[in-house]
Parts: C-alpha cells; sequence; structure tokens
C-alpha cells in the first residue's frame, strides 16, 4: 500500500510549554507512521486557547493549507480532537485553496488513533469495540464534516434530499451502535464468567500495563513464551493475552498483556474497552512497563490518567524500567537514584528479570496474610468466600466446624477476627 504524506498541527496551548507540544507531536508523528504516513512538516504555534472556528486563528489555519499544498501533502493532522465544526470549516479552507490540485484531507488525533486501531483489531471483540468507538465519534460529525453526505442551507426552501440521506444516516449509525453494545454485553459476559472462575482458583493475576510500544508484548513473551505479536509500533497489540508464570517459592501467577496507553487516548476508545480494561481493574498487581528512553514522567502520567479514569489507580503496581540495556552507564545510575523503587530491565536481552520476577513474589507476598481459621458450619458463606477470593492452603473438618489454613487480603482480616487461630503479623 502506498504511503501518504501528512502535515503535523500542535498547539502549545495556555500556560503549556512548547516542550510539552513538541513532545506530543513526537508522539504524534510516530502514530502516523504506524497508519502509513510520513511526516512532510510539522508546526507549532503557541495559542491563549483553541479558535472555536478553526482551532487555530484563520489566518495560521489558510497557512497550514498553503504549505500542505506546496509540499503536495495528502492530509493535514491536528494533535487535539477537532470539534464538529472546527473539522467542517478547515475543510472549507482547504476545499477553496487555489494552490491545491487535490482534496486535503483533515483528521485529528482520535481520528488517527481510531484509525490504527482498526488496522490492528484482530478477535472479534476487538472489532466490535473499535467499531463502537468510531461509531461514536463519527455520529456527532455527520452535519457537514467530510464530502461523504451532501449538505443544503438551513431555512424553508432548503430541505431536499441532503438532509434525508443525513437522517438517515444517523438513524442508522444509531441502530448499529444498540447492536454492537448488544454483542459487546454477550462477551463482557462471558470474559466476566472466565474472570470469575480465575479467581475462584485462588491463582493472582497481574496486569501489564504501559504506554504503548514501551515493550509489555516483548516481557510477556519472554517470561510466558507467549506467541503474542511484537512490532515496532504503537498499539500492536489490543487484544488482551493471559498466560502463566512460574515466580519463586513455586508460585503461579496469571500474566495478562492489555492494550497501551498514549497521551491524550481518544475518550471513546477508554469507553468502548472498559470490558477489556476490566482485565487491569480486576488484577491483583500491576507491572507498569516503561520505556526508559523516553520520557518517563509523561509515560506514567499518562498510564495513570487512563488507570484514574477506569478506576484502577489504587492497585499496588511495580514500576519496571524496560530498554534499560540501551542506557549508558550514567543514566542508569541517575534513574536508580530517581526511581529508587523501580527495577531496570531489559525484556529483550532479559537484564533483570530475575530480580523483577523476585520483586513481583515479594509483592504479591505483602498482598495476603496466612491465617488459621476455624469456621462454624452455619458461616459456610465464610467459608465460600476464603474460597473465592484467597488461597486456600489446607482444608479440614471438625465437630465445630471447618478448619482452614489459607492466605487472604489483610482487608478481609476484620470480617475473619472472629474465627482466627493464629494471631496476623
Amino acid at each position: 500500500m502506498e504511503r501518504e504524506t501528512a502535515i503535523l498541527v500542535g498547539a502549545a496551548i495556555g500556560t503549556s510549554g512548547l516542550e510539552d507540544a513538541e513532545f506530543s507531536l513526537d508522539e504524534l508523528e510516530a502514530l502516523a507512521d504506524t497508519a502509513g504516513a510520513d511526516t512532510a512538516d510539522r508546526m507549532v504555534q503557541r495559542i491563549d486557547r483553541p479558535h472555536p472556528a478553526t482551532y487555530l486563528g484563520k489566518g495560521k489555519a489558510r497557512e497550514v493549507v498553503e504549505t500542505a499544498a506546496v509540499l503536495e501533502a495528502d492530509m493535514v493532522i491536528f494533535d487535539d480532537e477537532l470539534t464538529p465544526a472546527q473539522g467542517r470549516n478547515l475543510e472549507e479552507i482547504a476545499g477553496v485553496n487555489p494552490l491545491a490540485d487535490k482534496q486535503l484531507k483533515i483528521i485529528d488525533r482520535t481520528g488517527l488513533i481510531l484509525d490504527i486501531f482498526a488496522q490492528h483489531a484482530r478477535s472479534a471483540e476487538g472489532k466490535l469495540q473499535v467499531e463502537l468507538a468510531q461509531l461514536n465519534y463519527r455520529l456527532p460529525r455527520l452535519r457537514g464534516w467530510g464530502d461523504v453526505l451532501s449538505r443544503l442551507g438551513a431555512g424553508i426552501g432548503t430541505r431536499g434530499p441532503g438532509e434525508s440521506a443525513l437522517e438517515a444516516e444517523r438513524r442508522s449509525i444509531l441502530r448499529r451502535i444498540e447492536r454492537v453494545k448488544r454483542d459487546l454485553l454477550d462477551l463482557e459476559r462471558t470474559r466476566r464468567i472466565k474472570r470469575q472462575q480465575r479467581q475462584r482458583t485462588g491463582v493472582p493475576v497481574i496486569a501489564l500495563v504501559g504506554y504503548t510500544n514501551a515493550g509489555k508484548s516483548t516481557l510477556l513473551k519472554h517470561l510466558t513464551d507467549a506467541g503474542v505479536l511484537i512490532q515496532d509500533q504503537l498499539f500492536s497489540t489490543l487484544d488482551p493475552t493471559t498466560r502463566k508464570l512460574s515466580l519463586p517459592h513455586d508460585r503461579t501467577v496469571l500474566l495478562t498483556d492489555t492494550v497501551g496507553f498514549v497521551q491524550k487516548l481518544p475518550h471513546q476508545l477508554v469507553e468502548a474497552f472498559r470490558s477489556t480494561l476490566e482485565e487491569v481493574k480486576e488484577a491483583n498487581l500491576l507491572l507498569h512497563v516503561v520505556d526508559a528512553n523516553r520520557d518517563i514522567e509523561r509515560q506514567i502520567a499518562a498510564v495513570q490518567q487512563v488507570l484514574t479514569e477506569i478506576g484502577a489507580l489504587d492497585i499496588p503496581a511495580v514500576i519496571a524500567l524496560n530498554k534499560s540495556d540501551l542506557l549508558s552507564d550514567e543514566d542508569m545510575e541517575r534513574l536508580q537514584g530517581r526511581h529508587r523503587d523501580a527495577v531496570l530491565i531489559s525484556a529483550h536481552k532479559g537484564y533483570g528479570i530475575e530480580g523483577l520476577l523476585g520483586r513481583l513474589d515479594a509483592e504479591l507476598s505483602r498482598l495476603k496474610v496466612e491465617v488459621t481459621l476455624d469456621i462454624p458450619f452455619d458461616r459456610g458463606d465464610l467459608v465460600a468466600r476464603v474460597h473465592d477470593e484467597g488461597e486456600v492452603l489446607k482444608e479440614s473438618y471438625s465437630e465445630r466446624g471447618t478448619h482452614l489454613v489459607a492466605r487472604v487480603r489483610r482487608e478481609s482480616l476484620t470480617d475473619l477476627g472472629d474465627f482466627m487461630a493464629a494471631p496476623v503479623e
């Protein structure tokens, strides 16, 4: 497939610095490359706030379009989500440019990410989730953004086939959204049942989270020999993959890889992938993989923003600074000083993996405590709860009731305190 060319446009808004805008454009350039477009030029403008009609000022918007025409670019990609009105007005400016001999496409960051997700979705659930996000993104943009449907003027005497086509398309999209939601709900029920079955086994779950292209899939493959796709591209993995992992002290856990995050991850995607991201929310521990060669603080902040949105920020986490084999000794020492709790690893070379496994084992041990319980037969609900939420190491019966030796979460001790036969440290 022939690659297209693009002009990238960013804005340093308000107190946001040019450095932040350039970092975001670096990410946008990587996104464009993943989608199949080469960057012909980058433009950044400092503005107090986005212009309600054209995002940038009209003069700057015309300058962007003229630059695109001179460089024979196929599209202009804006580093923010454009409103329907902004997109429509920018397309009109692009359409009347006398230097252009072809229609210049106007794309925003959200549309670009949705396109990448559509390319990389493999499973039935992944395809449905992407379709739902695309439909929700397209619905408010029907009236005017794009040349797919004709637009007629407003007022008496102007209603006609154009408006009918728009309304028919709108109803069609709404019907499709409802159908996709129903299909996703069925798949979500299946995922929930599987998740409950895993929880009943008492096997802890560790979820891999991190910035896209930080090396999560490479780490999963190294740790579990999983047959997962590994590419030097953003969002190469969308569908969750779960594999068994053996930790020190003969502890077996389940390791789940999930979709990567970026700055300004579209809200439509977070909503559409909410059932998949539930895998993160239900994990006992997070393994947060960070690319040690990129801006670490920005990566961590972007991931924490999504974790907050799905209600998973309070889950304990271990930070693994990946690709540390590419660092100089000086940079490695500096990182160890700034991120004392992090583990430096190289998923590609295998560096630091043993230390990481030991750290994961230690963190899981802190999450649960071993207790001895004597529970009366009339409190079978507590026995069931220990089986569901904990790890039962030994179970026997006497005249007094059920005798359990189990590892349970510390927060469960309040309800179990009356039945403990041994003190907890």
